[in-house]
């Protein structure tokens, strides 16, 4: 119990995020593109945030599905940002060691010729540390 508060309020103080704020409206989900991908949706995101079951999301695929491209924090009429909290609950576990999901030497599989530097960029700086 005590590892999964430690895990929420590390989650809450990175993303600066207050699920509180949620009124579970669903405007999040709808608009996600990565929604049919997800086991997990943005708006359901918030709930197991504010409720401490983080677990079953850390394990899950939807996991990293989101694309954070911040459709659902646009769409939010409480400002709530799901995109927040699930970039907040990547980075925790990506930054324990042995954790992360990729290997650099996964990525270049990864690439193609329209594929944005930037992205490259943000991989190896997430996935190298």
């Amino acid at each position: 119990m005590a590892e999964r508060n430690n895990m929420k309020e590390q989650i809450l103080r990175t993303s600066g995020v207050n699920p509180l704020k949620c009124m579970r409206c669903g405007k999040c989900s709808a608009t996600c593109p990565a929604y049919d991908e997800m086991e997990y949706h943005p708006h359901q995101f918030v709930y197991m945030v504010e409720t401490g079951d983080i677990e079953p999301l850390l394990n899950s695929e939807s996991f990293y599905k989101c694309l954070t491209c911040f459709a659902c924090v646009d769409r939010c009429p409480r400002s709530v940002e799901p995109a927040k909290l699930v970039e907040a609950a990547r980075l925790m576990v990506i930054r324990e060691q042995g954790k992360n999901r990729l290997k650099p030497d996964d990525i270049p599989a990864q690439l193609d010729e329209d594929m944005p530097q930037q992205l490259l960029v943000s991989a190896l700086r997430k996935y190298s540390k």
